[in-house]
């Protein structure tokens, strides 16, 4: 029986060579000091990256059709709705095909706004449809937008994803919107909330759908549906967006009561109590933060008295969206406590700490606002653009020699993608979104196909650093280093 003698056992032979105690795969993961998760917001990967060279990009798509709410193919799209009307910046009776938003005859840039669109749990669910991703616009409440997409190459991201490795198979953790992606990304569980008024709960028909309203209409091509919708399902769970019980939150202080918290009275989400990531990196002694665009602007202005106008929270140029930060829900985060004065930091803190050569073992960036690339309330050019700048300085950076940068999105915003996500269980994998991985150890003009979703970044940050997996991390997925040249 033949065998293969490597270079170090025939030199051990030879000439007395140690052998490694670790396979090289190993020995070069751990070169990896730091590991940085940049988290933006709200674009399916066919959105952005749908005509990147080598990716599963809408060229490979071969069912697009959309149907109707009645299961009948729809002859055209609708309209894009706009508070109920068509929005004139889009032309009447599109094809039943994705469209580009950025060329003729629509020729809206990366930098031009759009409106929001629906990006909730059981939308997101019902536009699936079981893998056949044809009810995007029936579900949708912006109609045809969300089959729009863009040459994402004017990207500046797409250079990096270029230069270094797009994942085109990588899907967010959960189904629906942020605030439940946030938590899959640190938990890789879903918030309970057992108490939760019925006025919060979802209506769900025989078939566990959402329950349409009288009023919804019965085709897409006459205006976008009506549900009995919520924040939390029938049996306890908080799956959309849930206010935080400490500041900042959208809810102000109670009256006379502690400026840190919010009112109880405005039913905020109970303190949570799982293991986070977070927690685990701390028991063992490893150093992480999660820095968020304008934390500290957006702490004072919650902390503000009840009457006292938000000017930060949802609000002006920062726009700070407090279901974007996820360890504000948790008790062990909590005003006061050591853990949140060490971990929960600012952008500004981001950028002191990276020029120091302070930089923690694993961080997390969360945009602001305004720089997240949310439809809505902000566009994609404005933040890609800061990204890529913050990745150029990790790069230009003594740091960069040690380190492995993770781009990617929390949720698809409600636009279509082709690639239905593998099965998983009940809370997701949803929609597929871009993932770059930017690293002097990742692979250089790579497209990675190995199966990801949000807990694979979980599963690698425990696997780099020897830690016991979360519950929740689904074991079909990758663990990212498909990604590495290692």
């Amino acid at each position: 029986m033949g065998s293969v003698v490597g270079p170090c056992l025939l030199a051990v032979v030879l000439a007395g060579c140690a052998v490694p105690r670790h396979s090289p795969r190993l020995a070069r993961l751990d070169a990896i000091q730091h590991i940085v998760v940049i988290y933006a917001e709200n674009r399916s990967f066919d959105h952005l990256y749908g005509l990147f060279p080598g990716a599963r990009g809408i060229r490979d798509a071969k069912h697009t059709a959309q149907v109707d709410r009645d299961g009948t193919p729809l002859a055209v799209l609708p309209p894009v709705w706009q508070g109920g009307v068509p929005d004139p910046l889009f032309p009447r009776n599109l094809p039943n095909a994705p469209f580009r938003i950025d060329a003729p005859p629509i020729n809206l840039s990366l930098s031009a706004p759009t409106r929001d669109l629906v990006h909730r749990f059981y939308q997101n669910q019902a536009q699936i449809d079981g893998g056949k991703l044809d009810r995007y616009v029936a579900i949708s409440d912006a109609g045809a937008l969300t089959m729009g997409y863009y040459d994402g190459s004017r990207l500046p991201m797409w250079r990096w994803a270029r230069d270094y490795t797009l994942a085109d198979n990588f899907f967010m953790g959960a189904f629906g919107g942020s605030f439940l992606n946030h938590f899959w990304l640190i938990c890789a569980c879903t918030p309970v909330h057992p108490g939760a008024p019925a006025t919060t709960r979802v209506r769900l028909d025989a078939r566990g759908e959402l329950e349409t309203t009288p009023e919804s209409p019965r085709s897409a091509l006459l205006g976008p549906p009506s549900f009995y919708d919520g924040s939390v399902t029938p049996d306890g769970y908080a799956v959309n967006t849930e206010q935080p019980p400490f500041q900042p939150s959208q809810i102000p202080p109670a009256p006379r009561g502690d400026p840190r918290l919010a009112d109880p009275d405005g039913n905020p989400l109970p303190a949570q109590h799982q293991k986070t990531i977070g927690d685990t990196l701390s028991d063992r002694g490893i150093t992480w933060a999660w820095y968020a665009g304008s934390w500290n602007a957006a702490t004072r202005d919650g902390m503000q008295p009840p009457s006292a106008p938000r000017t930060v929270i949802y609000h002006g140029p920062e726009n700070f969206q407090t279901q974007h930060q996820p360890f504000n829900y948790f008790a062990r985060y909590g005003p006061g406590t050591l853990e949140r004065a060490r971990h929960l930091k600012d952008y500004e803190d981001l950028l002191a700490d990276l020029d120091a050569g302070t930089l923690p073992q694993v961080v997390f960036y969360k945009p602001q606002g305004s720089l997240n690339e949310h439809p809505g309330y902000t566009t994609v050019l404005p933040g890609d653009q800061q990204i890529a700048d913050v990745v150029a300085r990790i790069k230009a950076n003594p740091v960069w020699e040690s380190t492995a940068i993770i781009v990617t999105y929390d949720e698809n915003g409600g636009f279509w993608d082709h690639v239905p996500p593998p099965p998983g269980d009940r809370w997701g994998p949803g929609a597929r979104v871009p993932a770059i991985i930017i690293s002097p150890f990742a692979r250089h003009g790579f497209v990675d196909h190995t199966p990801y979703d949000t807990t694979s970044i979980l599963k690698f940050i425990t696997r780099r650093f020897g830690l016991e997996p979360l519950p929740g991390v689904r074991p079909q997925m990758g663990d990212i280093t498909a990604a590495f040249d290692l």
